[in-house]
């Protein structure tokens, strides 16, 4: 008998080429770092069950759903909204896995297992929200888009998941996408392609 084994790789393993590209003698005005090894869920209320939810989720977490297009986080994950009475669980180390979360939803929610068909990019840099700009057509302004802001859109006809985190220690903004495994080299290219001109830092870590 053969024996198969299964080695998990990134979508992006081949296109991901770590170091600085586009613009040279200049200090990269935009840094992408693929996140790796991450858990992601996506909790769906059953019909008539968004309350129940809600109170499940607020005993799990210690924080309340998102209701609106927001992220929030909690001690060990974030919870993202994916669309009404819906979002994502988004954690590592398996604490929060389809497994583990499967008694506390029981009776309310139907969860979904996204873990290795998304991929999540962070992007950050003094022009990060001006190379979005290219490929979004969400205002970013701060005021508009603050710290905790979510949105369910599109990038260059491609469904992703963005929202903004927390600022970086330099104050620059940071901004986290989500999108499909099958689609996320092609995206990848692009946005580098947007960045070129300010110069990219590239990079990869290993848990969010």
């Amino acid at each position: 008998m053969v024996d198969f084994s299964w080695t998990p790789r990134s979508p992006l393993e081949k296109a991901l080429v770590a170091g600085v590209h586009g613009a040279r003698g200049i200090e990269a005005g935009v840094s992408l770092t693929e996140i790796r090894n991450f858990d992601l869920v996506q909790v769906m209320a059953r019909r008539g069950k968004a309350a129940d939810m809600a109170k499940a989720a607020k005993v799990r977490f210690g924080v309340a759903a998102p209701e609106t297009p927001t992220a929030v986080g909690a001690a060990d994950a974030t919870l993202i909204w994916s669309g009404p009475d819906q979002f994502f669980v988004l954690s590592k180390g398996g604490k929060h896995s389809t497994e583990a979360l499967a008694q506390a939803f029981a009776s309310s929610a139907s969860l979904s297992d996204q873990s290795h068909a998304r991929v999540l990019i962070s992007i950050s840099g003094v022009k990060a929200r001006t190379m979005l700009a290219k490929l979004s057509s969400i205002d970013l302004h701060p005021t508009t888009f603050p710290v905790g802001a979510a949105a369910a859109t599109s990038m260059d006809h491609t469904s992703v998941t963005l929202w903004r985190g927390g600022d970086r220690p330099d104050g620059q903004a940071v901004f986290n996408l989500l999108v499909f495994a099958t689609f996320a080299e092609s995206l990848w290219h692009t946005v580098l392609d947007s960045a070129a001109e300010y110069g990219v830092a590239i990079s990869h870590s290993d848990g969010v």
